[in-house]
């Protein structure tokens, strides 16, 4: 018999927000202050790689060389300074259907409730500040734990377990994410993962990509 879920652990951009392009806004502010050239984020990197990965490929691609540590840590600082006001001011920014009844729910019901997500944990708290989702999230798993979705993740249940004082499995947690790298993360740290059909990807692509379930929406009720 399976375990019993107690932990559920969402992906934000494309799961429970979509920001309207502000993360990808902020990047090329930071990137025109600090070196005077464009860099869009789509041209070299992919929908749900993390943050650092997305700020070290940008770099690259852009100005031929490696970051050094200093120009890294100024450029994720940038990024940070333009996406406040780039979330704030997006006119495409939008929660996604069925997040604001669901999360409530979860809650009430008694399931602990965690990010895990390939955005550095402040950028995370930005994007989810302005729909205040946030209260919501005692733990996660970010971009800046780890460029890997699958360690990132482990570390969100290790968060969990330090938070609620009680040990957890990996097959006590549940997953839900709306990409191919939410699903690999998953099952890298043992968990199962419900693939979201909400942005980028439709549920044929997820369920290519191994996801255990696919919803067309948070609307739909989860596999509990």
């Amino acid at each position: 018999m399976p375990a019993e879920h107690i932990a559920i652990l969402f992906d934000i951009d494309g799961t429970l927000i979509i920001t309207g392009g502000a993360g990808a806004t902020s990047w090329r502010q930071a990137f025109d202050e600090l070196y005077g050239v464009p860099a869009d984020i789509g041209e070299f990197t992919d929908t749900g790689m993390t943050d650092p990965d997305v700020g070290r490929r940008t770099f690259e691609a852009v100005l031929h060389r490696q970051p050094s540590r200093a120009e890294f840590a100024k450029l994720l600082e940038r990024r940070l300074h333009y996406l406040h006001a780039a979330v704030a001011e997006s006119e495409g920014y939008r929660v996604l259907d069925g997040v604001e009844e669901l999360l409530p729910r979860l809650i009430e019901k008694g399931y602990l409730l965690g990010l895990v997500t390939g955005n550095v944990e402040a950028a995370a708290h930005v994007k989810l500040h302005r729909a205040r989702l946030n209260r919501y999230f005692s733990f996660g798993g970010y971009g800046s734990d780890s460029t890997d979705r699958g360690e990132l993740t482990r570390t969100a249940l290790r968060r969990a377990a330090v938070v609620y004082g009680e040990p957890l499995s990996p097959d006590q947690c549940m997953v839900i994410g709306d990409t191919p790298h939410d699903v690999e993360g998953a099952h890298a740290a043992g968990m199962a993962c419900v693939g979201v059909a909400s942005h980028n990807f439709d549920a044929d692509q997820l369920r290519a990509g191994g996801a255990d379930w696919v919803l067309a929406s948070l609307e739909e009720p989860l596999p509990l």
